[in-house]
């Protein structure tokens, strides 16, 4: 899934906070009454006053929870009014949020900005050790634990700023920046204009990201020349022809949707768009690349995150930060990994064993749908056997720009506003690298009941607006991971066995990615370990040599890119283990479907106390 924050930011918190409630009075002493017969029950008419003069447990509750939905508005509004493009794709109308504007056209990238950030952070840390949790509502016990958390992970990279790179070949800011701006919906005739002035700002926006990653660079922490190579390779792809290009095309489609426009001002608005792509986007790009290439040579870490002085310190944070893991440390992650990973080979094998015809099939098989829209219709109406009714929305399939291929995913799904969840898009990449057979899982994995699944349940059943927004990339990816998992097992065409077999492999492969991730940049194995590890897996030793290269290199350019997927997925699958293991025949698949969608976007750490509960109910 696509996110449109281009970089991780801390969520802003306005200043700006309640006094504490007291919960005790303080009455002065009264003189001793004239009739002396009245004095043993003067105490208690003393306490019996004082108690009339405290507020209620019900009013201390009422006015916790109403000092805490502040906060939470204040914070919401803080954070979804920094950006214009953020603000764009998350709210289709900001006036019914009381927003007028946003602070930056795009997300600041700058260590001043950083420290902005971390001040912020400290900031509601400080506010939140103020509340009575006892005193609030369930949902914003919850909203509490998730900022704790949220704010307890964020901690671990304070002084690391310079670790945080923004580019990378197919997932970085450049990457992905010019998908956002061909979405980038034109409502009104306002939107127009804001969407040439963000791209006339494009030039000055990465002059601000490479004045950062030469700071990078004078720290000694720039990336090796192969990693500056890579992303160099993927900015050459934006430097656009004029007059026959997608940013053209994308942007007539989108003008021709808006009602009103005269014919002299839609002629004029495409004039614009077409010098700008020519005077701030393309030389953007080529500011990027000239940058970059004199960057070259600074670079001398050849590992992974380890190598760099900090480094492993700055990738247990990103272990957390994209896992929200339940484990306690980095190496009991690991371990929790390679058992997956080794059990899943097991299942592999087991089934090879015991159906030798499953080999031939590998290269033949079909699924029953062979069209992207029919298999997203498909998964739609297999996905109400096990998963909670989801209210009707549309969908739109696109293709990736034939001149992106080779610098995006296999395939993305961009995120609809809070507020209009009825429009989804998901991008297909069909470049022939991405073999055919494999798009019905990824359909799932992107839209049902995946992403775009996930996304409309979680907005049409929490009516916190910050959690909304909030991203914690465990949840949202483990979830794809796991029913991509399960849509092989699915009414899908194939035979059971085969399912099986595709679905064990697929998370085999998956768990090699998120060990070697944790192996490359946290034990810092280099490329012949990587090889000597695949040797393990794999006996066609021309398969491994071209293969190590290549995952050593994703692995440094990625840290922690493949554990949102993997360990989430992990996560989640624990969960359901224990829920079948302990309610034996009880369990119902729905309802444990339901509660991860119900309990919504969060940290595993937070998610866990909350699956013990729910759990314990299931019981009864």
């Amino acid at each position: 899934m696509m996110n449109t924050k281009h970089t991780r930011r801390i969520a802003a918190f306005l200043a700006v906070f309640m006094a504490v409630w007291t919960l005790t009075g303080c009455l002065p002493r009264l003189e001793a009454p004239a009739v002396t017969t009245a004095a043993p029950y003067q105490e208690e008419a003393e306490e019996s006053l004082a108690k009339s003069e405290q507020p209620s447990r019900n009013e201390q509750e009422q006015a916790e929870q109403k000092r805490f939905a502040e906060m939470e508005q204040k914070v919401f509004l803080s954070e979804i009014s920094d950006c214009l493009l953020d603000l764009h794709y998350l709210i289709k109308y900001p006036e019914n949020f009381n927003i007028t504007q946003a602070e930056h056209l795009l997300t600041p990238l700058s260590l001043e900005a950083m420290a902005e950030n971390r001040q912020t952070c400290q900031e509601l840390a400080n506010e939140l050790s103020t509340y009575n949790v006892a005193l609030l509502t369930e949902d914003q016990k919850l909203l509490y634990r998730i900022l704790e958390s949220f704010l307890k992970t964020e901690a671990l990279s304070n002084g690391l700023e310079l670790y945080y790179q923004p580019l990378a070949s197919t997932i970085g800011l450049q990457a992905e920046l010019p998908i956002l701006l061909c979405e980038y919906a034109f409502y009104d005739k306002q939107d127009v204009e804001d969407y040439l002035t963000i791209l006339d700002s494009i030039d000055d926006y990465y002059a601000e990201i490479l004045a950062y990653e030469q700071k990078v660079a004078e720290a000694g922490l720039m990336m090796s020349d192969t990693s500056i190579d890579h992303v160099i390779e993927s900015c050459e792809s934006y430097l656009l022809v004029p007059g026959d290009n997608f940013m053209i095309d994308t942007f007539h489609e989108r003008l021709a949707k808006v009602e009103g426009l005269t014919q002299e001002e839609t002629d004029a608005y495409k004039q614009r768009n077409a010098e700008l792509l020519e005077q701030s986007f393309v030389p953007a790009y080529q500011l990027l690349i000239d940058g970059m290439t004199a960057l070259k040579g600074t670079g001398t870490n050849q590992k992974g995150m380890c190598g760099f002085p900090e480094g492993k310190k700055y990738y247990q944070y990103l272990v957390y930060a994209n896992t929200g893991t339940s484990y306690d440390s980095v190496e009991e992650l690991m371990n929790a990994v390679e058992t997956a990973l080794l059990d899943n080979v097991k299942t592999t094998s087991q089934l090879l064993s015991e159906h030798p015809d499953l080999a031939a099939q590998l290269d033949s098989y079909q699924f029953c749908q062979t069209e992207a829209t029919a298999m997203l219709k498909e998964l739609e109406k297999l996905a109400s056997e096990e998963f909670p009714e989801l209210p009707k929305c549309r969908f739109f399939l696109k293709d990736v720009p034939e001149a992106l291929e080779l610098s995006l995913s296999p395939a993305f799904y961009l995120k609809s506003p809070i507020d209009d969840v009825t429009e989804n898009v998901i991008y297909i990449n069909r470049n022939p690298r991405y073999p055919e057979e494999s798009l019905f899982p990824t359909i799932a994995h992107e839209g049902y009941p995946g992403h775009l699944y996930q996304n409309v349940y979680f907005n049409t059943h929490c009516a916190s607006n910050l959690r909304r927004i909030l991203s914690f990339p465990g949840y949202s990816e483990g979830w794809a991971a796991y029913v991509e998992r399960l849509s092989y097992t699915m009414d899908n065409g194939l035979s059971p066995e085969l399912g099986k077999l595709l679905a064990a492999n697929s998370m085999a492969t998956l768990g090699l990615h998120a060990y070697l991730d944790l192996a490359v940049n946290y034990l810092g194995w280099e490329r012949d370990d990587v090889r000597d590890y695949l040797t393990h897996y794999y006996t066609d030793t021309e398969m491994v040599e071209a293969s190590a290269d290549s995952l050593f290199q994703v692995m440094v350019e990625n840290p922690a890119n493949y554990l949102s997927y993997f360990v989430g997925a992990l996560e989640i699958q624990n969960m359901r283990t224990t829920a079948e293991a302990e309610l034996g025949q009880k369990f119902d698949v729905k309802a444990f479907h339901t509660f991860l969608l119900d309990i919504g976007n969060a940290p595993f750490d937070v998610i866990q106390a909350y699956f013990t509960s729910w759990l314990m109910g299931e019981k009864v």
